[in-house]
């Protein structure tokens, strides 16, 4: 279905049709009741083949963007708390959730950490759950109307730019170790998201100290989007409908918050360093790592600096869930 799905954007060319079309086809089908599953198993090796694609962006010259890349980042830390001030109280109020569930539904950590963090904490699973799910979709949705409608990106028919032509013996060996490798390494070293961060990071080093430029062949990388948008689109498997689209209303107006804080940190970043709007948004935007950083391949934007800011988003919000929890408190 969800490989149906992809080559019908293609064909009608829609952006990152493999993702989009594979996650419209499978959610409409797991709201509709289909008795459909995603393929859950196969994630951590779809996520380090996305992981070994963004990480062959990190090239030399990112090395001479320190100076720029240390103002943005502090631009981010300001707008995430500007999330917390704004998005989390929205969660508590209108969402009528206690502070500990509005905290990790409101914040736009990832996904998996949030669900475990909060699971933790005494945090109301499901409502977390549904609130990512649906923030990461209404976050692509909203992203390619505002790059299409007011930035006046040509977004149609455009794929994720990868390896057309077969790669060496060596050079494919080496991405496959930046898989394997990055994501045991990773999962040793407890970081978020081991098998995408993981890969990500060994590729990075690998493409930075110029061992290899390759990248991974068109035919896996076209398969990981669909297996993922898959996965995406699954889950909303078994959720009432009238349950979804109260969750939908709550993440709709979260979403749209958070791209509005967004936008105004992405003004900040073009006027402070010149950074690109359309890079920027996508850089601070509510989505996952992975899926902003194909959109990023999508519109040749600095894959690195996105998924650069990306990561520390997420290691942000993870490590200063404690202490903003003992602001917020442990009240219901």
């Amino acid at each position: 279905m969800g490989s149906l799905g992809g080559a019908l954007f293609y064909w009608l060319s829609l952006p990152l049709p493999w993702m989009l079309g594979a996650l419209f086809v499978t959610m409409v089908a797991s709201i509709s009741g289909a008795a459909i599953r995603g393929p859950m198993r196969l994630r951590p090796a779809i996520v380090a083949v996305i992981g070994v694609l963004l990480g062959s962006r990190f090239t030399p010259d990112v090395l001479d963007q320190v100076g720029q890349t240390l103002v943005t980042l502090s631009i981010l830390v300001v707008y995430l708390a500007a999330v917390g001030a704004v998005v989390v109280p929205y969660y508590r109020v209108v969402g009528r959730q206690d502070w500990i569930t509005a905290y990790f539904a409101g914040m736009p950590g990832g996904l998996s950490e949030m669900i475990e963090l909060g699971e933790a904490k005494g945090a109301d699973v499901p409502a977390i759950v549904l609130a990512h799910s649906l923030r990461i979709v209404l976050t692509i949705g909203l992203i390619l109307i505002v790059f299409r409608v007011v930035l006046a990106h040509e977004l149609g028919g455009r794929g994720v730019a990868v390896a057309r032509q077969g790669i060496g013996a060596t050079d494919a060996m080496l991405l496959a170790g930046c898989a394997v490798l990055g994501a045991l390494a990773a999962m040793r070293l407890r970081l978020p998201a081991p098998t995408f961060l993981g890969p990500l990071i060994l590729s990075a080093v690998v493409h930075l100290t110029g061992l290899t430029t390759s990248l991974p062949p068109s035919a896996l990388v076209i398969a990981a989007q669909v297996a993922l948008g898959t996965i995406l689109g699954c889950r909303f498997q078994g959720i009432p409908l009238a349950s979804l689209a109260r969750a939908g209303v709550l993440s709709l107006g979260a979403t749209v918050l958070t791209l509005v804080l967004a936008t105004g940190a992405g003004l900040a970043m073009q006027a402070t360093v010149g950074v690109g709007l359309d890079q920027a948004l996508l850089a601070l935007a509510p989505g996952g790592l992975t899926e902003m950083g194909l959109m990023a391949l999508a519109i040749h934007a600095d894959v690195a600096f996105v998924a650069l800011h990306h990561i520390a988003r997420i290691l942000i919000v993870i490590v200063g869930a404690p202490v903003v929890l003992r602001w917020f408190g442990r009240g219901t």
